[in-house]
């Protein structure tokens, strides 16, 4: 009975030990981080929203968002918070890191959205106004447009503040009056919740938090990485206002080049592979639809003086809107993904070099001696076939056979220089081995 009993409680203490207890929260010792660095655009948003769905698949204690940002799109920040405030199965952290980064604008809206919002050391958080560019490039649009901006983005990020606990007066003001605060003085307004040093600082400091109704246990977790992949890095870098002037000017040379020289293939495809990322860039980004016209039109004006020269006239024209065109293309975005003349105008310029160059081959063409025919043949190299003197003989030139005479006596096999023809006959000369 008593050896009954010791394996009857042995039993038992395996099966305790295989069993697995109701909160994942409590058990699994894992945290998936992903990195913001950068501009707040459509990319993010599908970065941020894959980072969710794996961490969830994943069964992670939380997601963690490593974010250091300007700023960025209201559109894209409204569907990241979206999908943060519903995230309610699992804690998500927004750190603003490493040590000198900010959460500015957009950054904001995302960090108060968080559950646990978390800064580095010499960080700061704020200056959340929104900012639009205006016809003339200025950041001064229309004022009641600018007004009622204003107060969707107040009761917006007041909203967010009410719903996770935070100061609403001075997420307010951040909008309002563009207040920007550093870590230390976040943390005292109830901004944000702590300050944490480092990555394993920030799992002890969020160690025993409770989310949910759940109590995290990070202390020993492992922190995975999930990086953006390949199509999110493309779309990213494709999606900045510099790439996409680049690739604009590379699909109207490449495209053009072609046109202009017909079978060349290589600036053709290069320029249609960068007009296709272009068009896949610009539709996901407010981009001013005048703009594009103004570098159709500029295009088109460019290929009119490649077929008609009017000596500068119409790319001086194509120049004046291809730069507008470029000027209004990108306005409708951000202070932080704005352009800057210092890339407009070099753009402009070598556009304008590129089409004069195009225009000068072209009159050069049209004012060089045509060469064809028997005319193409002279100076051509042949080889003869039949034994040549000046009584006669053959050789063979372009796949075909030629009568031909020369003062040289040249044997079957040698090669012979065309130096006029006359009807139907070639007169060569010999060829010295030495520079054949």
């Amino acid at each position: 009975m008593k050896h009954l009993f010791i394996f009857l409680f042995s039993v038992t203490l395996v099966l305790c030990s295989f069993a697995q207890p109701d909160s994942a929260f409590s058990q699994n010792k894992e945290v998936t981080l992903i990195n913001v660095n950068g501009a707040i655009s459509p990319t993010t948003t599908n970065y941020i929203k894959r980072g969710i769905t794996k961490a969830r698949e994943s069964g992670s204690v939380a997601l963690i968002i490593e974010m250091d940002t300007p700023g960025g799109l209201l559109e894209s920040t409204k569907n990241i918070v979206q999908a943060i405030l519903d995230s309610d199965d699992l804690p998500i952290v927004v750190y603003i890191a490493p040590e000198g980064a900010s959460a500015a604008s957009a950054g904001t809206f995302i960090t108060m959205a968080a559950h646990i919002a978390a800064m580095a050391p010499a960080t700061n958080i704020g200056a959340a106004s929104p900012v639009q560019m205006g016809p003339s490039g200025s950041s001064q649009p229309d004022t009641v447009m600018q007004k009622k901006i204003f107060n969707y983005t107040e009761s917006y990020i007041e909203s967010i503040a009410n719903r996770r606990g935070r100061n609403a007066d001075w997420a307010i003001s951040a909008v309002r009056d563009g207040k920007s605060i550093t870590a230390d003085k976040a943390v005292e307004l109830n901004v944000v919740d702590m300050i944490a040093s480092s990555r394993q600082d920030l799992l002890e400091k969020i160690n025993g938090k409770t989310v949910a109704g759940k109590t995290l246990e990070t202390r020993s977790a492992e922190i995975v990485i999930l990086k953006p992949n390949l199509m999110e890095s493309l779309l990213g870098f494709a999606m900045r206002p510099e790439v996409m002037l680049i690739l604009t000017m590379v699909a109207i040379y490449g495209i053009i080049g072609e046109i202009t020289n017909p079978g060349a293939i290589i600036p053709g495809v290069s320029g249609v592979i960068a007009l296709i990322l272009l068009l896949f860039a610009s539709a996901a980004m407010p981009i001013n639809m005048a703009g594009f016209l103004l570098i159709g039109l500029a295009i088109a004006l460019f290929i009119a003086e490649a077929f008609t020269p009017t000596f500068g006239l119409l790319i001086a024209g194509g120049a004046v809107s291809f730069f507008l065109g470029a000027l209004m293309l990108f306005q409708d975005l951000p202070e932080p993904m704005s352009i800057s003349l210092g890339w407009l105008i070099p753009a402009t310029v070598l556009t304008a070099l590129f089409f004069i160059w195009v225009a000068a081959e072209g009159i050069r063409a049209q004012f060089r001696e045509s060469k064809t025919g028997k005319e193409a043949m002279i100076g051509k190299k042949a080889e003869v076939v039949d034994r040549i003197d000046q009584t006669g003989g053959r050789v063979l030139l372009f796949g075909e056979y030629w009568n031909a005479v020369s003062e040289d006596t040249l044997e079957v096999g040698m090669k012979c220089e065309v130096i006029s023809i006359h009807n139907l006959q070639l007169t060569v000369k010999k060829i010295n081995p030495e520079t054949t």
